[in-house]
């Protein structure tokens, strides 16, 4: 028989729990996880058709789940799209795009450990995103948006 510790419980957040916050320029965002202690971070984004990201480094790897919409990376040759399953070595270097012409939002559920160094165009580290400072981010903008705080999300 397996014992159960106070600490191993299920933690569950429904869709309707945590709001879309609208991070200005095409891009919505939903954090779901934070684990400060394992550099771990699960956030879902909604990019409107158009939308570019600034160049960045990842110093962990991530997982990426298209859920829907149209996208790729200007230094890679594939488009993912809707069920596509994308894993990224740690010292990934890429600028995600998200075509014009899409004519739907595009959704991707990210899985990332560590930090984001975004890159200036000579590529001198220009700021860090992390899971604390995206989840700050994140609570502030719903609360500017009209969402109650504190919100369900799991922090480890």
């Amino acid at each position: 028989m397996t014992s159960l510790d106070i600490d191993d419980v299920v933690h569950h957040a429904a869709e309707d729990d945590l709001p879309w916050v609208d991070a200005t320029g095409g891009i919505w965002l939903k954090v779901l996880r934070v684990d400060p202690a394992a550099g771990i971070w699960v956030v879902r984004n909604r990019f409107e058709p158009g939308v570019r990201l600034q160049t960045h480094r990842h110093t962990g790897p991530v997982d990426g789940y298209t859920v829907s919409g149209r996208w790729h990376y200007l230094e890679y040759d594939f488009y993912s799209t809707a069920g596509s399953y994308i894993r990224e070595p740690a010292g990934s270097v890429h600028t995600l795009d998200v075509p014009a012409d899409n004519d739907e939002v595009t959704e991707i559920l990210f899985i990332m450990e560590g930090v984001n160094l975004n890159l200036a165009a000579d590529g001198s580290v220009e700021s860090v995103t992390d899971g604390i400072g995206t989840l700050a981010a994140y609570e502030a903008l719903a609360q500017m948006q009209g969402f109650s705080l504190p919100l369900p999300v799991i922090r480890d």
